[in-house]
């Protein structure tokens, strides 16, 4: 670490000589294990190391940046020239800053060396659990890696954050397979510090996997009705990000778009919604300790109780809209439990979808969107009424939130996120009748 801490010196020294009113640098060592498995046999194993520093100075109110995969002096040089020179040819923009000194401080999370033999040992387990549990699924790809490394962030302001942490995560691509017939491909993703971690039992696996069997039975819907849609927590946190990126971020505030922008304070949600960002939390495997923009990551509310709190605000956002800056730039969300099992739940829905997987594009300024419900299956009279070939679904975000008819109490919790099922109204569902045919864009 010391010597990143002394690469990072160096090249702030640099930044400052050249002429910088401001500079900040990120200098990243890092070490990648990865497994791979195609078409369910292991193909790949190897080895990576990764260096780089990257660097941001600001010139009469003009930003520059610049990175470079090397740390050798002769190097960083010159990237900071090159770093110079953009701030030099950039536009003036009042705006752009780095970050105030608060308390410095270093961070140690997680695995910080690999157990390569146990987390190898894991994947085979895992491969065998499968083979032997579901048989009739395939591992399209499954990339399992152990990334460690270590951070230094620094401004010349007098920023100081040091991190070493490390982690073992899985992303698994899977499909079910039975007598020719095969489904729509679907993937999630797992992380944890334990390298003999059962994977089988992580997250939702064994519930993903036998919803793929049940999709080889999977049949068009033919009609259209007005109904509800209740989001999976892997599709939940889609929904999460596209929600706070269109209403609550950078660019929906800056631009105006946001139906947001004047509601801090008030109701935008039902009640029972509150969402969170956790970046803090145990059950999030080396959650953000530092945020891009140099401050120290913390938790907070978005929502709480149907109130909008905050806005997902970078520190240029904030200074752009005069708005507050949000205390984490952290994708770790959480949307708190209710109490009704998720059986309860689907018995109130007289006619509703089950949504596993959404493919659609941005939203409209005004939440309208439309898209297409993959894996996913029919709510009839209360009951799961069978899986769904690709399905229209379409509504308006703002309203949805407005109109959550209920939250699970089963949670996923996959080491990045912590989601239950939600139930919302007014979700439109539109089968072959309609003149629309899905298409598959995997």
């Amino acid at each position: 670490m010391e010597e990143l801490k002394q690469k990072a010196a160096f090249a702030l020294e640099t930044l400052k000589a050249l002429g910088a009113d401001d500079a900040q640098v990120s200098v990243v060592r890092g070490d990648v294990e990865e497994y791979t498995v195609d078409a369910g046999e292991f193909s790949l194993i190897r080895s990576v190391f990764s260096q780089s520093i990257s660097m941001k100075v600001i010139k009469d109110h003009k930003k520059g940046a610049a990175a470079v995969n090397q740390l050798e002096d002769d190097a960083i040089r010159e990237a900071a020239a090159e770093c110079m020179a953009a701030a030099q040819s950039g536009a003036e923009d009042d705006a752009v800053a780095i970050a105030d000194k608060e308390e410095n401080a270093d961070f140690e999370d997680g695995a910080l060396t690999p157990d390569k033999a146990r987390f190898f040992d894991s994947l085979i387990q895992f491969t065998e659990d499968l083979k032997k549990e579901f048989p009739e699924i395939m591992l399209e790809q499954m990339v399992a890696s152990y990334s460690g490394g270590r951070h230094v962030f620094a401004n010349s302001n007098g920023v100081l954050f040091t991190e070493h942490d490390g982690s073992y995560s899985v992303s698994v691509m899977y499909s079910a397979h039975r007598d020719g017939v095969s489904t729509s491909f679907n993937y999630f993703d797992l992380e944890t510090t334990d390298p003999g971690a059962r994977l089988m039992d992580l997250g939702m696996c064994r519930t993903c996997f036998a919803r793929a069997v049940e999709e080889l039975d999977a049949a068009p819907f033919d009609g259209k009705f007005l109904g509800t849609a209740v989001f999976a927590p892997g599709c939940m946190d889609d929904v999460i990000s596209v929600i706070t990126g269109a209403f609550s971020g950078d660019y929906a505030l800056i631009e105006g778009t946001s139906p947001w922008k004047n509601k801090l304070g008030e109701t935008v949600a039902s009640p029972c919604f509150t969402l969170s960002v956790i970046p803090d939390d145990p059950r999030i495997v080396c959650g953000e300790k530092i945020t891009v923009d140099g401050y120290r990551s913390k938790n907070y509310d978005v929502i709480r109780d149907g109130v909008l709190q905050a806005f997902c605000l970078s520190d240029y956002g904030a200074r752009k809209t005069g708005l507050t800056r949000a205390p984490s730039t952290s994708g770790a969300v959480e949307v708190k439990a209710g109490e009704t099992p998720l059986n309860e739940l689907l018995a109130g829905i007289e006619n509703g979808i089950l949504v596993c997987r959404f493919s659609g594009g941005e939203p409209a300024a005004n939440g309208d969107f439309s898209g297409v419900a993959k894996n996913s299956f029919l709510i009839k009279n209360g009951r799961l009424a069978g899986a769904l070939t690709e399905t229209m679904i379409s509504g308006n975000f703002a309203e949805m939130l407005k109109n959550v008819r209920g939250i699970s109490k089963e949670t996923l919790c996959d080491g990045g996120c912590v989601l239950p099922y939600v139930a919302f109204d007014g979700v439109t569902v539109s089968g072959r009748t309609d003149g629309i045919e899905a298409t598959e864009d995997e």
